[in-house]
């Protein structure tokens, strides 16, 4: 990619945060995943994180940063479409990392399709509704079994969630879905000393935008700031829902989107 995407490799210092956490990350080979991997590593903590089999280079590069950190690195790879393959990945979480105190759902699909509803085939529609719905429920089912008080869960949703592209008709769907999906958890999961809030994201720089839209070159200019966000810009928002200094926030959607007014 021109420019590259910063995951913070060369400005992220870490405090020791999530010191000894063990956190599972979906979508970590690249982009918001990559840089939530990066930051969680270096406040500490070991992760498990998820890749597509055909993404195992840049797992590879992922892996490396966390170790460098000192911590605990597991690349699986694994499609999240497959409820099986979700049951496995907290099984290898919990053989790898011995407990799950952090699970952050961020792996999403999007296809853009300038010419509406009628060019989005049931293959697509059923990619994105599994990728960005199903597997973060059974992920988040899968994990509650084991995730003690003052455990968390994360969600990625969108800026798209609130105003939503007509090119990205069923992506924003999902991105919506997620917001009710996080308010509706965090009243379930109170009284069980777990946390579930979101990062909702303006436009940010990673593989997803040049892999999936058909002109990337204008991607981000129309944020009040004028610009996509570097992935590296996301992580802090995933770092401080993670942390104790948010044990009294639940149910939340922290809005990371250069400017543009949401809810």
């Amino acid at each position: 990619m021109d420019p590259r995407p910063d995951h913070g490799e060369d400005s992220y210092r870490g405090h020791d945060i999530l010191l000894d956490r063990a956190a599972v990350v979906t979508g970590g080979d690249s982009g918001i995943g990559r840089a939530v991997c990066l930051a969680f590593a270096r406040e500490g903590s070991d992760i498990v994180f998820t890749h597509l089999p055909e993404e195992a280079d840049e797992a590879a590069e992922t892996a490396r940063l966390i170790r460098d950190a000192g911590r605990t690195a597991v690349p699986v790879a694994c499609d999240i479409r497959d409820e099986n393959a979700c049951v496995a990945l907290i099984q290898r979480a919990l053989r790898e990392l011995r407990r799950i105190d952090i699970l952050v759902n961020n792996a999403a699909y999007q296809m853009s399709q300038p010419d509406g509803i009628e060019a989005i085939t049931t293959e697509q529609f059923d990619r994105v509704m599994k990728t960005n719905l199903y597997g973060m429920f059974w992920l988040t089912r899968e994990a509650l079994a084991h995730m003690p008080r003052g455990g968390c869960i994360i969600n990625t949703t969108s800026v798209q969630g609130y105003q939503p592209s007509p090119h990205l008709l069923d992506y924003a769907m999902t991105k919506s879905a997620i917001i009710s999906f996080t308010h509706s958890l965090a009243q379930q999961l109170a009284e069980r000393g777990i946390r579930a809030n979101a990062v909702a994201p303006g436009p940010v720089w990673t593989p997803l935008i040049p892999a999936t839209m058909p002109d990337a070159t204008e991607f981000g200019k129309q944020s009040p700031l004028g610009r996509p966000a570097q992935p590296a810009e996301m992580a802090t928002a995933y770092v401080f829902l993670a942390s104790p200094q948010s044990s009294y926030i639940t149910g939340e959607i922290v809005n990371a989107t250069g400017g543009t007014p949401l809810p």
